[in-house]
């Protein structure tokens, strides 16, 4: 029976980032995964979510880290806050999202 690898601490990060583009895109409706915006530029501009998408995706990605990186919550949610400014989604109904508040 072989065994499996640990992660170093750098894998785990990196797996990470890769994990939540992934879900991102999914959860967004998009049928692309990381292999297909590897080496595209300003790839997170071609694609959109929704408002409500976009939250949907922040409470699944601070759950996610907090289970596989063991970060508290306070930190995961910060994580998550920079993990959308660097590749987070256009939002297409920002406007009338706010309208709506």
């Amino acid at each position: 029976m072989e065994t499996k690898k640990r992660l170093t601490r750098d894998q785990k990060k990196d797996k990470a980032v890769i994990d939540l583009i992934n879900q991102m895109l999914a959860m967004a409706g998009h049928d692309v995964t990381y292999e297909d915006i590897l080496g595209v530029e300003k790839w997170f501009q071609k694609y959109t979510m929704t408002v409500e998408q976009g939250e949907e995706f922040k409470k699944w990605g601070k759950k996610y880290l907090m289970k596989n990186l063991q970060m508290r919550a306070d930190a995961a949610e910060k994580e998550m806050m920079w993990f959308n400014v660097m590749w987070g989604l256009t939002y297409s109904n920002w406007e009338d999202y706010h309208k709506l508040k």
